[in-house]
């Protein structure tokens, strides 16, 4: 099957140039990283991320590679992005020729997850060579707003290997654009694969936005839903 020749190559390349950019990596002296995967948190939801009292410090190659498989294979988060985008082409019927049935959406599903996972492997490669950051750090800054601005900021700039200077989200977006075209090539209504890279573009810039909102606000919703959980399990007060 194409889908599965694909990201077995992309898996390869991956592996290749993580290993290649890791010696490079530890030629020269960095600062400490962390250590274990419970220090390279990963939500089901929206992602890896940074937490807010957590300093950035640039990842290895190894850990690198921690994160691709995790966001691609470990966590539900691909599967629940896949189910998502899968229903919103099925009900649209697209491509026509897979059909209207539960082997035409168990196709779609498979074309959609084979995107995302090659636009990570890319996006993981890019990043990796470039020295960029790919997780979300949350805002160290107070108020909605600002906050606000932060998550959407940081869907189109990330942090260079010196996690102080902002540089433009090359790797992430030639991932997002080089998925949309691998997912092109093995559809059957032949499509106009730069218009698929355009629209993978498009969707990592709204889906990404959403994401980073959901990340940076996460630990307020949270407090908030538990409570009024919590008050609502009181008993109300008799009257004097």
């Amino acid at each position: 099957m194409r889908i599965g020749k694909t990201l077995a190559g992309l898996f390869i390349l991956f592996l290749a140039l993580t290993s290649c950019k890791a010696q490079i990596v530890s030629e020269k002296p960095s600062s400490p990283a962390p250590k274990s995967n419970e220090e390279l948190p990963v939500n089901w939801l929206y992602g890896a991320y940074v937490p807010k009292d957590v300093p950035l410090h640039p990842l290895s190659g190894q850990q690198r590679l921690q994160l691709f498989l995790r966001q691609s294979f470990t966590t539900p988060g691909v599967y629940l992005k896949t189910a998502l985008f899968s229903l919103s082409d099925h009900a649209e019927n697209h491509p026509q020729e897979w059909g209207d049935g539960l082997g035409g959406y168990a196709k779609r599903a498979a074309s959609r997850y084979g995107q995302f996972v090659a636009q990570n492997a890319l996006s993981s490669v890019g990043n990796a060579l470039l020295g960029y950051e790919p997780r979300y750090d949350r805002c160290r800054c107070t108020g909605f707003w600002p906050r606000t601005g932060h998550a959407v900021l940081r869907n189109f700039v990330t942090y260079n290997r010196t996690e102080k200077q902002l540089r433009p989200q090359f790797g992430m977006y030639a991932g997002a654009f080089a998925g949309g075209v691998i997912a092109g090539t093995w559809q059957p209504d032949n499509p106009g694969l730069l218009a698929k890279g355009y629209q993978g573009v498009i969707t990592q810039a709204i889906f990404g936005v959403c994401a980073n909102w959901l990340g940076e606000f996460a630990p307020d919703i949270k407090r908030v839903l538990k409570g009024n959980k919590t008050g609502s399990g009181r008993e109300p007060k008799s009257a004097p």
